[in-house]
């Protein structure tokens, strides 16, 4: 086997036909999956959040501090403020997402393969054009779900409004907003996820290339499939450095989106004002308050999920003869 093809069957290693997975088997198992990644890495979206919506005079101005404070006035539940309503909507916007994902990965390297790219830079732009359109897609479910829990997770924190769980908080933002106030910010949702979404899986598609590439190069593989621990090495070096890439884009959007999520109706700010009042507090650097827990987060739940997304899609893949076949 020549250079060029080691270089695709470890770079493909992973890249599974979406017609030979088997649907039920993915959903179901993946639900198991992400639940429980969405339970080991919640905290870190809460303390995030706090970070971000914090006022000026706040006393707790880091992550460490915003965790000894929830840990002294609510115990280790207050780490899982508003995780009810999250998980309540995570399993179908997921299915949503990885639905999206793959078929739409499919058809847009079918696209690019025309252009005589370079094998990462097409892996770039069919993941980032499949990543955009599955946040896309998933932001119809996911802006209230982010919109009542975000409400949660700073509820009598820095000066905002108690409630008494998920309900109550949709209750009176329709009471207030009509059903428009669930999807408030669900423009800035959208240029937040879909750019992060895109960079990320671009980032994760041609790094994962790139790296095999490398050591494609200095080492003979002689046809051989490469071990599955070189494969999660990989893996997971591609998550952490599109986690790191995707968060450093995107955190000010992020940060600006959630302060026009929390606060109340009777204040409500435009973006712009947001932005005013974080730069006039902090300088350029409030817009990227919280970004070491979102790059966390960001690069924790990706290696997470795409480890897991991996091992999901081999697990139910039908074809018994799966290291002798790449497909994207």
């Amino acid at each position: 086997m020549d250079t060029a093809g080691r270089q695709r069957q470890s770079s493909g290693q992973t890249e599974i036909n979406w017609d030979k997975l088997d649907k039920t088997k993915f959903y179901v198992v993946g639900a198991g999956i992400f639940t429980g990644l969405t339970v080991a890495l919640y905290p870190i979206s809460v303390v995030k959040t706090r970070l971000q919506v914090a006022s000026h005079d706040a006393v707790e101005r880091n992550a460490f501090s915003v965790i000894k404070g929830l840990l002294k006035s609510d115990g280790v539940p207050g780490l899982y403020k508003g995780f009810g309503t999250v998980i309540t909507g995570a399993v179908p916007a997921r299915i949503i997402f990885l639905t999206a994902l793959e078929t739409t990965k499919v058809a847009a390297l079918k696209m690019v393969e025309p252009f005589k790219l370079s094998e990462p830079t097409q892996a770039a732009l069919a993941n980032g054009v499949a990543g955009m359109l599955a946040s896309l897609c998933s932001q119809a479910v996911f802006v209230p779900i982010d919109v009542v829990s975000q409400r949660l997770m700073v509820q009598g924190y820095s000066g905002h409004a108690t409630y008494n769980g998920g309900l109550d908080v949709a209750r009176k933002v329709i009471k207030s907003d009509g059903i428009r106030g669930l999807y408030r910010g669900f423009g800035l949702s959208v240029m937040t996820y879909a750019p992060s979404s895109a960079v990320w899986w671009a980032s994760y598609g041609a790094i994962q290339r790139v790296i095999w590439r490398l050591l494609d190069n200095g080492t003979e593989l002689d046809g051989q499939a490469p071990s599955e621990g070189k494969i999660v090495l990989v893996q997971a070096a591609g998550g952490i450095s599109a986690g790191a890439t995707a968060s450093c884009i995107t955190t000010p959007l992020d940060t600006i989106k959630t302060r026009l999520q929390v606060i109340g109706h009777e204040k409500r700010p435009t973006a712009r004002q947001v932005v005013k009042r974080l730069i006039a507090d902090d300088g350029w650097a409030g817009l990227y308050r919280g970004l070491g827990p979102r790059f966390f987060s960001t690069s924790a739940w990706g290696t997470s999920m795409i480890l897991a997304y991996e091992y999901l899609s081999k697990s139910v893949f039908t074809s018994l003869n799966l290291l002798s076949r790449y497909h994207l």
